[in-house]
């Protein structure tokens, strides 16, 4: 039995390899004949629909007969003034942000989209922002296109549920209300750099590095050459400069903050961090979303990448053959039970 399940691990094992190898020549064969980029779309949830569906359910569950019916009259007495009163829209994008921050080009096509329909001093717009921070170049990208929201003067509300350091501060502060969980982390402006460095394994090998450039800092340290104390001390300068180039974006989304006391590359939580001025509120996404919804419509905006039909073949495939082989072992009764 032992014999028949490890062969039919094997089994299986092979197979997916083949037919993953055939996916992958599929996909590099309609990738070389059709060259044209991928398209995405926007979506759009309706998030106070769902909120009221949540609470409608809830209620018919709790409530006596007679109060469910008397909640009911006073709700839709409720809506038709809403609707009289206010056609205001809140629009919420998720963003969670990786090191090499690529999630900056979802959230451009998110902002763009918003931008075309929000209506400036009346529609807001809320970032639930997760990220530890990154490269400094997508970060500041990230940042800026936060900065559009603002300079179309529709408001911009970031709530910080878990994290938003570094470089997820630096999209954080743009906000015009910052909004943070009690125990979320909060700040670390600051920069790192760190490389390794082959010479002394190299040297000790006799294998020799050569690196050739133009201009006397095109390149300051190396992964293999020798470092000099001169390139050193000029990587330590691009350093400083980048955490002027931080602390001076950051003081000006937030001129109340003592940079010399939140500038240090610490992080603090939320509760620490809003005694230093970091954050404005200390509060979850979830509550800010039900407090808007008593009188704003909320819409989630997601941009999402068109699978194409190659790739939806792929996904079928893999499915289908990961059932027949299930089924396969389970005839030769070679899956152990658990």
């Amino acid at each position: 039995m032992e014999f028949l399940y490890q062969y039919g691990l094997f089994f299986a094992k092979t197979i997916t390899f083949l037919i993953a190898a055939a996916i992958l020549m599929v996909l590099f064969t309609s990738a070389a004949h059709k060259p044209k980029s991928k398209k995405g779309e926007i979506q759009l949830e309706d998030v106070s629909a769902e909120l009221d569906k949540l609470k409608a359910e809830f209620l018919a569950n709790t409530l006596k007969k007679d109060e469910l019916k008397k909640w009911k009259k006073a709700q839709k007495k409720a809506e038709k003034l809403l609707d009289k009163e206010t056609d205001k829209k809140l629009y919420v994008i998720d963003f969670k942000g990786s090191i090499d921050a690529h999630e900056v080009e979802q959230l451009r096509e998110e902002i763009t989209a918003i931008l075309t329909i929000a209506r400036p001093e009346k529609d807001q717009v809320l970032v639930r922002l997760e990220s530890g921070g990154g490269v400094v170049h997508g970060y500041g990208l990230a940042a800026s296109q936060l900065q559009r929201i603002k300079n179309a003067k529709v408001e911009l509300t970031i709530c910080v549920d878990k994290v938003a350091a570094s470089g997820g501060y630096m999209m954080a502060c743009v906000a015009d209300k910052l909004v943070a969980a009690p125990f979320s982390i909060i700040g670390s402006i600051g920069v790192i750099a760190q490389i390794p460095n082959f010479h002394k394994i190299l040297k000790k090998n006799d294998v020799d590095f050569e690196q050739i450039t133009a201009g006397e800092f095109k390149r300051t340290l190396t992964l293999f050459g020798e470092n000099t104390d001169q390139a050193r001390d000029k990587f330590r300068d691009e350093i400083q400069q980048t955490h002027e180039l931080f602390k001076t974006f950051v003081s000006n989304e937030r001129p109340n903050l003592n940079m010399s006391e939140v500038a240090t590359g610490e992080h603090w939580f939320a509760t620490q961090a809003f005694d230093k001025g970091l954050v404005d509120k200390i509060a979850t996404s979830d509550d800010i979303l039900l407090e808007a919804n008593k009188e704003r419509q909320i819409f989630k905006v997601q941009f999402t990448m068109k699978k194409s039909m190659t790739e939806k073949l792929g996904i079928g495939l893999s499915l289908s053959l990961e059932k027949a082989v299930i089924k396969f072992m389970s005839a030769m009764n070679v899956i152990k039970p658990h």
